[in-house]
């Protein structure tokens, strides 16, 4: 274990105190339950009010809307979210007064250390699906588990859950190399792409990551055994592979030409029939590794149908919103080329006349880096709408629009504003048409706006 989460382990203890900075979070919320849980002593503070906020007064924890000095008070050590750098006021004040400051993933880190199931979900993509599934799996095992999803899963009301069970599950993102905190018993990698490069130099650097997160396993790692780089990533590791090809210890065959449903073996031997209601390749891969997941912690194959046989997708991810105008109107969270042309596909495979996709891309350096990919897979649409790049935690010190990816797409259309966005769908979506919002940030909003 690192030093630094040695000594934060010693601050996770009964009658500490901690105070978390950006309380709110979609990570931090569960955080704050989890700790609270184990008799930690909990406040926070978040810059705006929100439901999040709310459920954590609703079970006793004091949060500050707002961030000032005065609000770490009496605490113990600090836990911070990504978004809160040094001059956060509260952060600043910590470090004056001598309090330690610590990640969030490093709390998550030390937590998992109590469980005797860590089962950490990495990848470029798929990440939420694939941990969703696999919680949909543990809760039809009556496992009692602790989940940690970066999105909304309707089983649980919610993108996170505290259990008493010995299993935890959480989605691993490797930013910032944020999963190298992690201590999984079983580490799980979906695929392995570039992404992230405002922080990682290139493939090679990505690649070192997720080699390092995978040597963190002690009781096992899953990976995508037809996913190049993924092979190329764990060369020489002792690993179970799953996939399509023949090469791999988990398959799915005899699947159906709408890839929901096919048989899952493991080592050659019938594991489970799956009937999923979720349509793609990708998702028949998500659901194959949370297959394989499931067979490494020992549960049996006909409760991992029955757990996936109860999902319907997570939030944000082909989520039906409604029909505007005889159009079924989708939300997407693909925010990169590979995540695009999997959702691309899938929809293909769905009997609708025309592909209308309404896009916001997600972060100024992503879009730089990627643009060729970005241009490719947006020409396989009938009509692609383009909103301003969303940009997160970024400024625009590049000086790229979306304005510059419609004009390498024939037919595209580039929109200032979302709801430029929602006028234009309004003028064009036609009877017979699916309707798809896609990206990371809050593209959903026009697609929304459309079905009001």
């Amino acid at each position: 274990m690192n030093h630094q989460n040695e000594t934060l382990k010693r601050y996770l203890q009964p009658g500490k105190r901690v105070h978390l900075v950006g309380i709110g979070g979609v990570s931090m919320r569960p955080l704050g339950l989890v700790l609270q849980g184990m008799g930690v002593a909990v406040t926070g503070s978040d810059m705006n009010a929100s439901v999040s906020t709310d459920e954590l007064i609703s079970h006793g924890i004091h949060v500050d809307i707002g961030h000032r000095a005065e609000n770490i008070q009496g605490a113990d050590c600090i836990i911070r979210t990504a978004a809160a750098h040094n001059d956060n006021p509260e952060i600043a004040a910590a470090r004056a007064a001598g309090i330690p400051v610590f990640e969030r993933a490093q709390a998550w880190g030390v937590i998992m250390q109590s469980y005797e199931n860590a089962v950490c979900l990495s990848g470029t993509h798929g990440k939420t699906t694939t941990t969703s599934m696999v919680t949909h799996i543990l809760m039809a095992a009556q496992k009692d588990p602790t989940v940690m999803i970066g999105g909304y899963l309707p089983i649980l009301h919610a993108g996170h859950r505290v259990g008493q069970g010995d299993t935890i599950v959480l989605e691993s993102c490797e930013y910032c190399d944020s999963f190298l905190n992690f201590y999984p018993t079983l580490a799980v990698i979906l695929n392995v792409e570039e992404d992230h490069l405002d922080y990682f130099k290139d493939l090679a650097d990505i690649e070192k990551s997720f080699r390092a997160f995978a040597a963190l396993a002690t009781k096992g790692i899953l990976a995508n055994g037809d996913d190049a780089n993924t092979v190329d990533t764990l060369a020489g590791m002792d690993y179970v592979s799953f996939g399509l090809g023949e090469q791999n210890r988990i398959r799915a065959l005899n699947i159906s030409s709408d890839y929901r449903s096919f048989d899952v073996y493991c080592d050659g031997q019938l594991y489970c029939h799956l009937e999923l209601a979720v349509v793609g390749k990708h998702n028949t891969l998500n659901a194959l590794a949370a297959a394989g997941a499931a067979w490494m912690l020992g549960i049996p194959g006909d409760v991992v149908a029955e757990g996936l046989a109860t999902f319907t997708g997570a939030g944000r991810r082909m989520e039906f919103k409604g029909r505007f105008n005889g159009a079924d109107v989708y939300d997407d969270y693909a925010h990169h080329p590979g995540e695009l042309a999997a959702t691309i596909e899938a929809v293909r495979s769905m009997p609708y006349k025309r592909l209308v996709l309404a896009f916001q891309p997600h972060t100024y350096t992503r879009t730089h880096a990627l643009f060729s990919d970005f241009v490719r897979e947006l020409k396989k649409v009938d009509l692609c709408i383009l909103a301003e790049i969303y940009a997160a935690r970024e400024r625009n010190t590049i000086g790229i629009s979306s304005r510059d990816l419609a004009a390498e797409i024939p037919g595209a259309v580039y929109c200032q504003t979302l709801p430029d966005v929602t006028e234009y769908l309004r003028s064009v979506v036609q009877p017979g048409d699916v309707v798809l919002t896609v990206g990371a940030g809050d593209i959903y909003r026009a697609g929304e706006a459309l079905l009001k």
